[in-house]
Parts: structure tokens; C-alpha cells; sequence
């Protein structure tokens, strides 16, 4: 069976997360920083193998003190763990464009399995005729089931930052000849 490769293609394609501050307003964040790619069937993508490294040091909320806070030890402590990475286990059609995404997700050295929904959005070919795929990927995770357990309370008792994190990723994978 032919298998085909596919490479992310970071120009055209973004990761974003999301946490609530003060549990009243949400935080948004991106990693500038990543790769990945996939191995298909030469003709679908299902049960594709897919694969994903995000660079901790690249973390970006348009605040530099929030920025280095969150590459501390306090959060990602990219000094020890500069990687966040994803292995697939499976991906698998639910309906029309919408697809499953499972597999494993290592954070600050925790390996842990997650499940995410992925979007399909269509394939084309670009003006030098390579093809191109895209998918919208989300997902949440809890920070706490990574080590992230930054706790600082408000004055009334109530978390700073949130439990959950919401994931956002736009991808698009370019075939490799």
C-alpha cells in the first residue's frame, strides 16, 4: 500500500490556547514555535499517523512578564522540558468533515492520552502545484493533569487562572513528493 508524507506548514498554520483569568475573561496565547506532519493512505486520511512538537520558549500572550512567568518553573519550565509534543493513535471519521484525533500528549515530562476534535477544510493545490490540506484542531485539557499546578488564589478565594485549557490549532499539511 502506498502511503503518502505530509509536512505542517508553519506559515500557514497557527496553535492558540485559551484560560480564563479570574474565571471572568479569557487569556490567549500561541506557540511562534512548531512541526509536525502526518503519514496517510496514498487516498484518504483515514487512520492517518500524526505527529507534533511545540517549542515551550515560543510561548507568546503579548506580555513579556506573563511570557516568562509561564516558561518558569511556577507553569512549562521550558528550561527542563522545551518540547510539548502529540503522537496519534488513531484519527477517525465521525461525520462529513469532522474527525477524532486521539493519541498521547507529553507536558512537562507527563504523558497522558487526550482526545480532540479536528475539522477537515479541504484540499488544494498552491500555485507551484504542491497540494495542500487543512484541518482545525480543538481540544481541552486540565493544566493540573500536567504538572501545571500553579495555584495562586484572588482575594476572594477564587482561582487566578483556570483548571482547563482550551487547544486551537489551524493546520496545514503540505504533501511531501
Amino acid at each position: 500500500m502506498a502511503v503518502t508524507k505530509w509536512i505542517v506548514d508553519p506559515v500557514h498554520s497557527d496553535v492558540q490556547f485559551k484560560i480564563k483569568h479570574l474565571v471572568i475573561s479569557t487569556i490567549t496565547g500561541s506557540f511562534k514555535n512548531f512541526e509536525g506532519g502526518a503519514t496517510s493512505d496514498q487516498n484518504d486520511f483515514e487512520n492517518a499517523e500524526i505527529h507534533f512538537s511545540l517549542d515551550v520558549d515560543s510561548i507568546d500572550t503579548n506580555q513579556n512578564m506573563r511570557d516568562e512567568h509561564l516558561k518558569s518553573a511556577d507553569f512549562f519550565d521550558a528550561e527542563q522540558f522545551p518540547h510539548i509534543t502529540f503522537q496519534s493513535n488513531y484519527f477517525h471519521k465521525v461525520k462529513g468533515d469532522h474527525y477524532k484525533l486521539s493519541g498521547l500528549l507529553t507536558l512537562k515530562g507527563i504523558t497522558k492520552p487526550i482526545e480532540l476534535d479536528a475539522e477537515y477544510g479541504g484540499t488544494e493545490r498552491d500555485a507551484n502545484g504542491n497540494i495542500r490540506l487543512g484541518f482545525e484542531v480543538e481540544g481541552r485539557i486540565s493544566r493540573q493533569e500536567f504538572g501545571l499546578n500553579y495555584m495562586q488564589l484572588t482575594e476572594t478565594g477564587g482561582l487566578l487562572i483556570g483548571e482547563d485549557v482550551k487547544l486551537i490549532a489551524n493546520i496545514q499539511l503540505m504533501k511531501q513528493n
